[in-house]
């Protein structure tokens, strides 16, 4: 009887040691996974100002006719979020809430204006059942040629002084905070970022 319970702890101490070993074994796979599959920021294209390059700067009109600047240095010193959307895009539609949520929660730093162009009547049913009035929504093509945009949708953050920090296509909430973290980071994307974080740990 106590040679057999003096058996069984052994085997469930050396099978606590073998769970242990697999354990492990699992959290370092973890890591090398979360090192490989890096998060997802926005597509950055190759068209329009980049990264470090001084913003174009435009005298423009929102949509109730309020004289708006964009480029140059803020006198607020803030940022400034231009996102390109069109009342066509579903994707864009899912992304007003995230947006909002941003404009509350950033305003202290951050100024978010919403860009499309296109005739007025095309706007109109989209503006009022958004409720968008009085978001910052610009008509202007000369903005989205200024910025080459092609595809939708699509963000650039310029600096409190006049520089575009990121720019991307946006689909989700996280490709827009990567735009934020790309600034705060002092790189022209997240994945550029992670890149540089790379090579130097490879030279280390």
């Amino acid at each position: 009887m106590i040679d057999a319970l003096i058996v069984s702890n052994v085997l469930l101490w050396v099978l606590v040691i073998v769970l242990s070993g697999v354990v492990l074994a699992l959290v370092r796979q973890v890591g090398v996974l979360h090192e490989r599959v890096a998060p997802a920021g926005a597509l950055v294209l190759g068209d329009g100002p980049r990264a470090g390059e001084p913003a174009p700067v435009l005298e423009l009109e929102d949509w109730n006719g309020r004289s708006l600047r964009i480029g140059g240095a803020d006198p607020g010193g803030r940022s400034t979020l231009l996102f390109f959307l069109s009342p066509s895009c579903p994707v864009c539609k899912t992304l007003l809430p995230v947006l909002d949520s941003v404009r509350s929660a950033e305003d202290r730093w951050l100024r978010v204006l919403l860009a499309s162009d296109g005739p007025r009547p095309e706007h109109e049913d989209f503006v009022r059942e958004q409720g968008l009035s009085e978001r910052g929504y610009i008509l202007s093509s000369a903005l989205g040629l200024a910025y080459r945009v092609g595809r939708l949708p699509y963000a650039v953050l310029i600096d409190e002084g006049g520089v575009v920090r990121a720019t991307g296509l946006v689909n989700s909430r996280e490709h827009l905070e990567s735009l934020f973290e790309a600034k705060e980071r002092g790189a022209p994307s997240v994945q550029d970022y992670l890149e540089r974080q790379r090579g130097e740990r490879r030279v280390a």
